[in-house]
């Protein structure tokens, strides 16, 4: 049967701003390397989208639920690490891929499934999901602007943290050093510095810092930037932080939602 190779599956939404174009890869068992057929859907996902209102790409990749954790969160990185190769290849802009993630197995229970087989094959995929330009809501921006209002918003998603972690990355502390320069030009701004969280129960309004051990990570998120940007000569008087839990998601993937924001409170 030629779904149990899983050759591809070319999905793309056209639909308002707010909803997110998927490409969706399938790859064989065991495999992360591609077929000229699947070198053909990422091709083609190339040309079909307008990369000049493309904000940003997601590549998420998964396994099927056999093997262990280990092997397959290992198996699962090579795939995206594939994908985003070939966009590199082809010319896509490496900056906008802001989240590579290899989320491992896709676990099922064998007896509640009616076609296993087809399930399992199905699950060893890459998805790519496409942020638009200008997709978060009024009032909310992408950088320090000269027109920025009271109650403004700047989400900039490269200020992200991984899992469990309060600590900044590299890409990080690069983005967090250019917003340093431009808070020091544009001195009249006051902001608040809003830390989020992904993945809680919904009985939990935070998550666990896995340094810490507190149920504090939002707001741990939110501090670590408040010092490192009085690092770099940025005023503590300018700035205030807040930790926001889970209370905000995107529902643009788990990624995205380990993030800071920025909300101006005096211009």
């Amino acid at each position: 049967m030629k779904i149990c190779r899983a050759l591809f599956l070319f999905i793309i939404y056209n639909l308002s701003a707010q909803q997110k174009p998927i490409e969706t890869i399938y790859f064989d068992f065991d495999k992360y390397d591609l077929t000229n057929q699947q070198t053909e859907v990422v091709t083609n996902f190339i040309k079909t989208i307008d990369t000049s209102k493309v904000e940003s790409i997601q590549i998420y990749g998964y396994c099927d639920d056999r093997g262990n954790d280990e092997y397959n969160f290992r198996l699962s990185n090579n795939r995206v690490n594939t994908i985003q190769e070939l966009l590199i290849s082809k010319g896509f802009n490496q900056s906008r891929i802001v989240i590579l993630e290899g989320k491992g197995r896709v676990v099922v229970r064998p007896d509640t499934v009616e076609n296993l087989h087809e399930t399992r094959s199905k699950n060893r995929r890459v998805d790519l999901i496409v942020v638009k330009r200008n997709s978060f809501g009024k009032g909310i921006y992408n950088s320090l602007r000269n027109d920025l209002k009271v109650g403004d918003k700047i989400y900039l998603d490269s200020i992200l943290f991984d899992l469990g972690s309060s600590k900044l990355t590299n890409d990080s502390k690069k983005e967090l050093d250019k917003i340093a320069e431009k808070l020091l030009q544009k001195r009249n701004y006051q902001f608040e510095i809003r830390g989020h969280v992904c993945c809680t129960p919904e009985i939990y309004s935070d998550a666990i810092d896995r340094d810490t051990k507190e149920r504090r990570l939002s707001w741990n998120r939110a501090k670590t930037v408040f010092y490192y940007l009085i690092s770099k000569k940025v005023s503590k008087s300018r700035m205030t932080y807040l930790g926001c839990g889970n209370k905000y998601p995107l529902k643009k993937g788990d990624a995205l939602d380990r993030r800071v924001e920025f909300v101006i409170t005096k211009v």
